[in-house]
């Protein structure tokens, strides 16, 4: 038995189904001998996306493990795991090294020093007797804490070393801890008696299986609820206390109610001040902040009342101390603060439903997806965006029904990371309607890698937004753009699909919107990818939708 065959017992052991992968890596073929299916990609951050998007579906109870080779194939995965890291995805990454002899030589780019800065742990294997407890630790960081990439280089020599004996390994065991009773108490007694308070809820919420939770809390004590980009579909956007995501981009209520709020309950989320991921706190507030990671108290955000633990049980002892405060009843028990979001939500829909539903030719892409949101049982959906327009246009719409049927990111937003996303979505749930919302731009990033959907037989659904036009930078490149053409696109996406062996379809009139989709979903559930192009309008997303 080689070190690598030792490796890959252990992925077994730990559950793992799949390889993303890119070749030349001793890791694939005994990965394929041992049972685990390789998935060979086009490019390495875009398998780095694909076990990304299988961690975030499964919500880290099956963990996705991509393998590269040493040099340039490590090289060209940085981005898609800065993207994990920003976004706190328990990925595992396996880069194959440079032998030990050559390792240290200058110049020579080695991921264990170079990635540092962007995995929540990383280590070198530099001995076969080494292998259970290295892996044993990896799975260790991956399974406890605040999430995030974990990476172990294997040096090409080690690698092919003989592993002596059996393996001896056995899974790693998670494990969670609540809060201070007593912080708790103090808290809920605060949020209870403000006269506007709200919750912010993160991803915390998703990894922590928190919804059932965070629910309960918000009936009991009738509080509006918001999310962070990624903490989308965390709490059920047609829940009447739902304010909808607080982004870049959010729904006029969010921004409202953020206004006039006096406590805020930030639960499983980082408050990280970003302008596309997390809607601005004004200053004044009262914060509760309920973290697993004591990095994020007071971070950028001044904290009156600091909570550690997970978010499940965390939640799960507010609504306790909710609970004896209340004496049984309902704070609210008028619904008054439903009846306020449900007409701040129809007033500012009503205000925008004349783009939603726009016939206009070249047609606006938000009628593209106000089409496809009303088209389908959210629930049985799965979708993201890309990075720019396309997140902008759909976020504060869609609304998310249920935990992970939509996959919000964009900390670290590289062009192009939707499709990965997507691809091992589908590998993680295989029985829904997986979709991914893309630019020219983007699809210009990573767009042949819809042939590794193709290949592997992954049925996806990808929808190409084409104007042929760089709209976003419209304010950055105007002088450019008049004298040498800066931000024109070319391409036909639908004939690209159709030569890397999908499916396919090119649609210019608005009216041919839904029975596109309702094609491409039959051809999807048949078992095969599936590209939808539309050509839109040069439509350039507001960036503060609540004005």
């Amino acid at each position: 038995m080689k070190v690598v065959d030792a490796i890959c017992e252990i992925l077994k052991r730990e559950g793992v189904e799949f390889l993303s992968c890119y070749p030349t890596n001793p890791l694939i073929e005994a990965a394929a001998t041992a049972g685990i299916r390789p998935i060979v990609c086009r490019q390495e951050r875009v398998g780095v996306g694909i076990a990304d998007g299988f961690t975030r579906v499964t919500n880290g109870r099956r963990i996705g493990v991509f393998t590269m080779q040493a040099g340039p194939g490590a090289e060209n995965a940085f981005s898609g795991v800065a993207t994990a890291y920003s976004d706190s995805v328990p990925m595992l990454c396996l880069p194959v090294g440079h032998p030990r002899s050559s390792s240290q030589v200058f110049h020579f780019f080695r991921s264990v020093e170079s990635y540092a800065p962007i995995t929540k742990w990383i280590e070198e294997l530099t001995a076969a007797d080494q292998v259970s407890e290295v892996m044993r630790r990896a799975f260790t960081y991956l399974k406890m804490g605040r999430p995030g990439p974990v990476m172990v280089e294997i040096p090409g020599d080690v690698a092919l070393e003989e592993f002596a004996g059996a393996v001896k390994y056995t899974p790693v065991k998670g494990t969670t801890s609540g809060a201070n009773v007593r912080d708790v108490a103090e808290a809920a007694k605060v949020l209870l008696q403000a006269k506007c308070p709200m919750i912010v809820a993160g991803q915390g919420v998703l990894w922590a299986e928190a919804t059932d939770e965070l629910i309960e809390l918000a009936e009991l004590a009738q509080l509006p609820v918001t999310t962070t980009l990624e903490g989308k579909s965390a709490f059920p956007e047609h829940h009447a206390l739902s304010l909808g995501t607080g982004a870049g981009v959010m729904p006029r209520p969010v921004h409202t109610f953020l206004q006039k709020a006096d406590v805020i309950l930030a639960i499983g989320t980082s408050l990280t001040k970003h302008n596309i991921t997390a809607a601005a706190i004004p200053a004044g507030k009262i914060i509760i902040h309920a973290t697993n990671d004591e990095r994020d108290i007071n971070k950028q955000y001044p904290c009156d009342y600091p909570i550690l633990g997970d978010a499940k049980l965390v939640l799960r002892q507010f609504v306790e101390a909710a609970k004896d405060l209340l004496g049984g009843k309902k704070r609210d028990a008028d619904g008054a603060v439903a009846a306020e979001i449900k007409k701040g939500k129809e007033e500012w829909l009503a205000e925008w439903l004349p783009k939603l539903t726009s016939s206009e030719t070249p047609m606006t892409p938000y009628r593209v997806m106000w089409e496809f949101m009303n088209l389908f049982d959210r629930r049985e959906v799965i979708v993201t965006h890309d990075s720019g327009s396309p997140r902008n246009q759909l976020v504060p719409f869609y609304q998310a029904p249920v935990p992970r049927s939509y996959l919000g990111w964009g900390k670290s937003h590289a062009l192009g990371g939707g499709l990965g996303l997507i691809i091992g979505a589908k590998l993680a749930a295989p029985e829904k309607f997986c979709v991914n919302f893309m630019g020219d731009a983007a699809f210009g990033m990573t767009g042949l890698d819809f042939e590794t959907a193709v290949r592997n037989n992954i049925p996806i659904l990808t929808v190409v937004l084409n104007n042929n036009f760089m709209a976003a930078e419209t304010h950055a490149m105007h002088a450019s753009h008049e004298r040498y053409g800066t931000m024109n696109i070319l391409g036909n996406y639908a004939d690209l699909a159709k030569s890397l062996g999908g499916w396919s379809e090119r649609v210019e009139d608005p009216n041919q919107i839904v029975a596109a989709f309702k094609r491409a979903r039959k051809v999807t559930d048949d078992g095969k990818a599936a590209l939808l192009e539309f050509v839109t309008c040069r439509e350039i997303a507001a960036s503060r939708m609540r004005e």
